[in-house]
C-alpha cells in the first residue's frame, strides 16, 4: 500500500509525534532532557571556539620556534580534549535518553490507541488503512525518535557553530583580497557560495531518497510479513505440499526489495563521489586564498590556521543538509509510515464513533430493533433483525453461510459500524463471546485459560477443575508451561479451553459463535450440557449449524436470505426438541 501524502512537512509531522509527549505525565523528563541536550552541546561549541584559538597560539609558537609556549599549549590541549571527551559522552547520553523515553512512550501511545475501543479490529475493515502495524509500532517509531533526535541535535550544532565561526572567520578574512578587492568577510562569502552550489547539487542527485526510502519500507515489511504468514500457517502448508510455491511467492516479494535497494544504493553511491570531492577541496579553498597575505608576511602561520579552521566549520555548517541528505530521507520515510499509522487510527476512531448503529449497554436484555447491518461496500447483509433475548433463555441463531450471523455479535459487541437501527446489551462485564478460534495469548496454559482475567485469579484447583470438566485432563500438569498454545493445541482442544474460561468466569450472558464447529458430536453434547449443570444461570445465545445444537436451546432466531438482505425470524422450537441432554466428557 502506498502510504498516503500529507500537506504537512517533516518537521512539522514529526513535532506531531513529539507534542503529546512533551505535554504527558513524562513532561518533566522530556522537558529536562532536551534542556540538557541543548545546554551540552552549547559546552561543545564553547571548546571547540577555545580549541580554534588553541590553533593560532600553538601554531604561532611554532612558528617562533618557542618550545616553551609550545609545551604549555600541549597541556592546554590535553585539557581541553580531556573536557570534550567528558562533554560529548555526556550529550550522548541526553540524546540516547532523551530518544528512548520518547521511543518509549510513543510505542506505548500508538499500542494503547491501536488497541483502545477495538481499534486494531476497525483498522482491518478500512480498505486503504496502514498495513502492518505491528512493524511500524515496533520499528519505525525506534529509527523515526533515534534519527529524529540524532538529527536535530546535529542541525541545533551546526547553526551554532555556523553563528560562532562566521563571526571569527569575518575578522580574519579582513586582510584578504578577491582577485585583488578587498570585500568585507570574503571568506565567509566563498564559504556560502561554496556550500549553496554543494547543497543544490546534492539535492539535484538525492531528490529521489526519500520516495526511494518510503518503498523500501514497504517492501521490507511487506516481505517480513510474508514470512510470518508461513510461519503461521506452517502446517497448512506442509499438508498441501505448498513449499515450492512458497518459495516462489517469497523469492517475488525479496526481489522487490533488492530492486528498491539497488535505487538506493545507486543514489547514495552518486552522493558519495559528490561529499568525498566537496570534503576536500573545502579543506584547501582557504589555505590557496589566503596564502600570498601570509607569504606577504601580513598573516602569521597560527592565524592561517585559525581561520582554515573556521572555514572548515562554516562550510561544514552550511552543509549539515547536504551531509544529512541519505539520513534525512531515511528518517522521513518513518515518520512518513508512523504518520500514516496514526492518520488510520484517526479514521478507526472516527469510524467507531460515526457508526449507524447505536449501541445501549447496561440493559436487562439482549435486543435487536430495527437493525439493519450493511458491509463496507454498502451492500446489505441483513435487511431487518428485530428481537429480544430475555435473561434465561437459551437462543440459537441459524442460516446459511454468508446471511450475517456473526456480523449480529459483531453489532451486539459493538464493534460493526455499518449499519442503523439499536442494539440493547447487558453490561459488557457480564458477557462472553466465543468465537470460532478461541484467542490464547503467548505465556503459560494457566494465562491461556485465565484469559482475559489475570493468571493468578483462580486458584490452581479451580483451573484444573475446569480443565477435566471440559475434556482436557492431559493438560491439567501443564499450567504453568510456557508455550504456542494456539499452535501446539488441536483446533478443538482451544475451543475446550474457551468453554474452560466460561466455567472461571461465570458470565451471566454467553454468546457462542461456532464455538464447537471443531469437536465430534459427542463432544459439543457434553460442553453444551455444562448450561445444563455448571452454568444453569447464564443466557445463552448460540450460533451454529449442527442438527445436534437445537437440543440444547429453547427458541430459535432464523436468517432468511434474500435478494435485499436477510431477515430475521423468530420463533419457538418444536417441543421435542427441548429436551437437553448432559453427556460425559471425553
Amino acid at each position: 500500500m502506498a502510504e498516503p501524502t500529507s500537506s504537512q512537512g517533516p518537521f512539522r509531522r514529526t513535532w506531531r509525534m513529539a507534542r503529546g509527549w512533551y505535554a504527558s505525565e513524562e513532561r518533566a523528563a522530556a522537558w529536562g532532557l532536551t534542556a540538557a541536550t541543548l545546554v551540552l552541546t552549547l559546552a561543545q561549541i564553547g571548546t571547540q571556539l577555545r580549541l580554534n584559538l588553541w590553533h593560532r597560539d600553538f601554531f604561532n609558537a611554532l612558528e617562533q620556534r618557542d618550545p616553551v609556549q609550545s609545551s604549555g599549549q600541549v597541556g592546554l590541549f590535553l585539557l581541553l580534549a580531556a573536557l570534550s571527551m567528558a562533554i560529548a559522552v555526556s550529550q550522548l547520553w541526553a540524546r540516547q535518553m532523551l530518544a528512548l523515553r520518547w521511543r518509549r512512550w510513543l510505542v506505548h501511545h500508538l499500542q494503547e490507541r491501536w488497541l483502545a475501543d477495538a481499534c486494531h479490529y476497525r483498522m482491518g475493515l478500512l480498505p486503504d488503512a496502514a498495513d502492518n502495524p505491528d512493524q511500524r509500532i515496533s520499528e519505525n517509531t525506534r529509527w523515526a525518535t533515534v534519527m529524529a533526535v540524532d538529527l536535530a541535535t546535529g542541525l541545533l550544532h551546526a547553526v551554532l557553530t555556523l553563528v560562532s565561526f562566521a563571526g571569527v572567520l569575518w575578522v580574519l578574512s579582513s586582510v584578504v583580497r578577491l582577485g585583488g578587492v578587498a570585500v568585507p568577510g570574503s571568506l565567509v562569502l566563498v564559504a556560502v557560495v561554496y556550500a549553496l552550489a554543494g547543497g543544490t547539487l546534492t539535492w539535484l542527485i538525492g531528490r529521489p531518497l526519500v520516495d526511494i526510502n518510503i518503498r523500501r519500507n514497504q517492501t521490507e515489511s511487506d516481505h517480513r510479513f510474508a514470512l510470518v504468514r508461513l510461519r503461521e500457517s506452517a502446517e497448512a502448508v506442509a499438508l498441501i505440499r505448498g513449499g515450492r510455491d512458497e518459495a516462489t511467492g517469497l523469492r517475488g516479494a525479496f526481489a522487490r526489495v533488492v530492486g528498491t535497494m539497488h535505487e538506493l544504493l545507486r543514489t547514495e553511491r552518486q552522493l558519495m563521489w559528490l561529499g568525498s570531492g566537496y570534503g576536500m577541496v573545502a579543506a584547501v579553498v582557504p589555505l590557496l586564498l589566503a596564502s600570498p597575505v601570509y607569504f606577504a608576511g601580513a598573516l602569521t602561520l597560527g592565524a592561517l590556521m585559525q581561520l582554515a579552521q573556521a572555514f572548515v566549520e562554516v562550510v561544514k555548517s552550511l552543509s549539515w543538509f547536504q551531509e544529512n541528505w541519505p539520513r534525512l530521507a531515511d528518517w522521513r520515510s518513518h515518520v512518513e509510515r508512523i504518520v500514516a499509522l496514526e492518520d488510520s487510527l484517526d479514521a478507526a476512531e472516527a469510524l467507531g464513533a460515526a457508526g449507524g448503529i447505536a449501541v445501549e449497554e447496561g440493559a436487562a436484555v439482549l435486543a435487536f430493533e430495527g437493525l439493519e447491518l450493511r458491509g463496507p461496500d454498502g451492500a446489505v447483509l441483513v435487511a431487518e433483525a428485530s428481537a429480544v433475548i430475555r435473561a434465561g433463555e437459551r437462543v440459537l441463531i441459524q442460516g446459511e453461510s454468508g446471511t450475517g450471523k456473526s456480523t449480529l455479535f459483531r453489532a451486539a459487541a459493538g464493534l460493526w459500524p455499518w449499519g442503523s437501527g439499536r442494539v440493547r446489551v447487558p453490561p459488557r462485564e457480564a458477557m462472553m463471546i466465543l468465537p470460532q478460534r478461541p484467542y490464547l495469548p503467548l505465556g503459560t496454559l494457566r494465562e491461556a485459560v485465565s484469559y482475559p482475567a489475570p493468571a493468578g485469579r483462580f486458584a490452581d484447583a479451580a483451573v484444573q477443575a475446569a480443565l477435566i470438566r471440559c475434556g482436557l485432563p492431559a493438560l491439567v500438569g501443564r499450567l504453568d508451561e510456557q508455550g504456542r498454545w494456539d499452535r501446539s493445541l488441536s483446533l478443538g482442544q482451544q475451543q475446550r479451553i474457551g468453554f474452560a474460561r466460561l466455567l472461571l468466569h461465570r458470565p451471566d450472558w454467553i454468546l457462542l459463535d461456532e464455538a464447537t464447529s471443531a469437536v465430534d458430536e459427542a463432544g459439543q453434547a457434553a460442553l453444551m450440557g455444562l448450561f445444563a449443570v455448571e452454568l444453569v444461570g447464564s443466557t445463552l445465545v448460540s450460533i451454529g449449524h449442527r442438527d445436534g445444537l437445537v437440543r440444547h436451546h429453547d427458541r430459535v432466531l432464523r436468517l432468511v436470505a434474500g435478494p435485499a438482505g436477510a431477515r430475521m425470524v423468530d420463533g419457538p422450537l418444536a417441543p421435542r426438541a427441548k429436551a437437553l441432554v448432559v453427556a460425559p466428557l471425553r
